[in-house]
């Protein structure tokens, strides 16, 4: 079942919708769960609230999946280039977006100080980090891979599709080399194959676009540092809801492998 609800989102004074699931047998179980929040919540499980009106199938995909999860959902702003900004954990000089000055940490300081709280008050969750997940796609996949790196003591494992690191190449070779990542860390990486544009030596239609090359860039630095991580390049795949929701199984079993 999904959950609508409104929350306070303190770091802009606003208010933010959460669309959370629960198992179907949630209210008899008296089981705990893991966790697994999603940056564009609106985008997981209905069309009618997707911006695009094409939702991730989370809902049809949960229904019908072995394993047993709460999903959080976190509705981003709509108003202007507030999204941007919110989802931009640094800042951006160059790059197509051009310059940004995120105030991504605060965002994700408020899941980790305000919503996981809440949620783990308030649902019948397993707490610990090892059943704490992230995921998101785009500015969210970007904001998934910076939160598992520099807030790697809450959350164990992350999905980043589509992940806008053009921009900030340098400040995750930082981090990564910076921040302590725990052995059992994992770390889902994927773009499609039509999207990112491509050098001279490395074309579009080349399995060696710019996005493959810095993702297998992020996932050898991570593993380096422990981390297991997964590539996965969708042939044919744009950088839209249609062709996130074709990865929802493989990004799924991945990260619940061990669970």
């Amino acid at each position: 079942m999904v959950i609508k609800r409104d929350v306070r989102f303190t770091p802009a004074g606003d208010v933010r919708r959460l669309h959370i699931w629960l198992p179907e047998d949630y209210e008899t179980s008296g089981e705990r769960y893991p966790v697994i929040y999603f940056f564009d919540g609106h985008n997981l499980f209905f069309n009618e609230d997707a911006t695009y009106g094409k939702s991730w199938g989370m809902k049809e995909f949960l229904d019908g999946w072995e394993k047993q999860v709460i999903v959080v959902g976190m509705e981003c702003s709509h108003k202007g280039t507030d999204r941007l900004v919110e989802y931009c954990p640094y800042h951006f000089r160059k790059g197509f977006l051009g310059e940004i000055r995120g105030t991504g940490e605060a965002t994700i300081r408020w899941v980790i100080d305000e919503l996981k709280p809440m949620i783990d008050s308030e649902y019948r969750t397993w707490p610990f980090r090892e059943c704490t997940m992230i995921a998101g796609s785009s500015m969210g996949g970007l904001m998934s891979l910076y939160t598992v790196i520099r807030h790697n003591r809450y959350f164990s494992k992350a999905a980043c599709l589509s992940s806008t690191i053009a921009p900030c190449m340098d400040d995750f070779a930082a981090d990564i080399a910076a921040c302590e990542i725990d052995a059992d860390t994992r770390v889902y990486l994927s773009w499609g194959s039509e999207e990112g544009g491509g050098t001279k030596e490395y074309p579009r239609a080349d399995s060696r676009s710019d996005m493959t090359c810095r993702n297998s860039e992020l996932a050898a630095r991570l593993e380096l540092r422990g981390a297991n991580t997964r590539l996965f390049c969708q042939q044919g795949g744009y950088h839209c809801e249609a062709d996130w929701e074709k990865q929802v199984p493989l990004f799924m079993n991945y990260l619940w492998m061990d669970q």
